[in-house]
C-alpha cells in the first residue's frame, strides 16, 4: 500500500510542479525516449543477468506492492507454537512431534501460526532441519552449522535481486543522457527547418534526460532499497527460527528457546519479555 502510496506522491508531485511552472504535459509524452530509455534498460538487464535471477526478480516485484512481513503478533504465533510443539517433544520425546514435523500445514499446533504455514520456505526451512535431529545422533553444533549452510545459501541466492535492480536504476541516468544524445543528433540534422522545430527537438531530448534520472532516484532505486528490507526481514525470521531449534537442541526448556529466539527479532516488531511470557500461557 505505502509503495503505491509512494509512486503516487512522486507522479502527482512531478506534474502538478510541472503545470504550476506553465507546462503542457503533452511535451513530456515522447514515446521514442520511452522507447530508448526502456528497451535499452531491459536489454541490459537480459545481458547482465541468468534467467534464474530473472525470474525472481518478476516474482519478487509484486510482493513489494502487498507485502507480507511478519507483525509482532505473527511472531508471537509462531514463538507460542514452537513452545508447544517443545513442550511435547521435551515430555514424549521427539518421536512424539514426527506427524508435526512430516506436515506443518496439518499440525493442530504449527498451524496456530498462519503466516508461518502458508509461507513454504518458511515450512521447509524449519521441518528439514526437524527432520535432522529427529533423526538421531546430531550434536547441537553440527546442526548449527547446518542450518548457517542453508541461511548462506538463501543469501548468496536472494542478495543479488536487490542488485540487480539498483543496478538497473544506476544505468536509467546513462540511459538518459543517451537518449537525448540521439535527440540533439536529430536536432542538428534538422537545424536548417527553423526555430520551432529545432525548439520541439531540444525539448524531445531533453525529456529523455528527465525520464533517466525520474525512473532512477523516483522509482527503481526506492524499489531496490524495499526489496533490500524484505530480504533482511525474510533473513531475520530463519534466524529467529534457528536461534529456537538449536537452543532447544542444546537442552534449554522450551520457554527459554522461545525467549532466546525473541531477542533475535528487530525491535519494531519483538514482543517483551511479559508479552510472549503472557501470550504463550494464554493470557491477554
Amino acid at each position: 500500500m505505502f509503495v503505491i502510496i509512494g509512486f503516487a506522491v512522486v507522479i502527482l508531485s512531478i506534474i502538478v510542479g510541472f503545470l504550476i511552472a506553465g507546462g503542457d504535459l503533452f511535451l513530456l509524452l515522447q514515446w521514442s525516449e520511452f522507447l530508448v530509455i526502456g528497451g535499452a534498460a531491459i536489454g541490459s538487464v537480459l545481458i547482465s543477468a541468468p534467467i534464474s535471477l530473472l525470474k525472481k526478480i518478476l516474482a519478487e516485484i509484486p510482493k513489494v506492492l502487498k507485502p507480507d512481513h511478519f507483525s509482532k503478533d505473527d511472531y508471537l504465533e509462531l514463538l507460542k507454537s514452537f513452545n508447544e510443539l517443545f513442550q511435547i517433544a521435551q515430555r514424549d520425546g521427539l518421536v512424539s512431534i514426527e506427524s508435526h514435523v512430516e506436515e506443518p500445514q496439518k499440525s493442530q499446533i504449527l498451524s496456530k501460526s498462519k503466516k508461518f504455514v502458508e509461507n513454504e520456505m518458511l515450512r521447509n526451512f524449519f521441518s528439514d532441519t526437524m527432520k535432522v535431529m529427529l533423526s538421531g545422533g546430531v550434536p547441537p553444533y553440527e546442526l548449527e552449522d547446518l542450518i548457517n549452510t542453508e541461511i548462506e545459501t538463501f543469501e548468496l541466492e536472494n542478495k543479488p535481486v536487490s542488485g540487480t535492480i539498483a543496478t538497473i536504476a544506476d544505468s536509467l541516468p546513462g540511459l538518459g543522457i543517451v537518449a537525448a544524445v540521439l535527440g540533439i543528433i536529430v536536432t542538428m540534422a534538422s537545424i536548417d527547418q527553423g526555430a520551432e522545430v529545432v525548439g520541439e527537438h531540444v525539448a524531445a531530448a531533453l525529456v529523455g534526460t528527465f525520464l533517466g534520472v525520474l525512473m532512477s532516484y523516483g522509482f527503481i532505486n526506492p524499489l531496490a532499497s524495499n526489496v533490500e528490507h524484505s530480504f533482511e526481514s525474510k533473513l531475520r525470521l530463519l534466524q529467529t527460527i534457528k536461534s529456537c531449534i538449536i537452543a532447544f537442541a542444546k537442552g534449554n526448556p522450551p520457554i527459554v528457546a522461545v525467549e532466546i529466539a525473541r531477542r533475535t527479532i528487530f525491535s519494531d516488531n519483538r514482543p517483551t519479555f511479559n508479552e510472549l511470557e503472557n501470550y504463550v500461557r494464554g493470557k491477554k
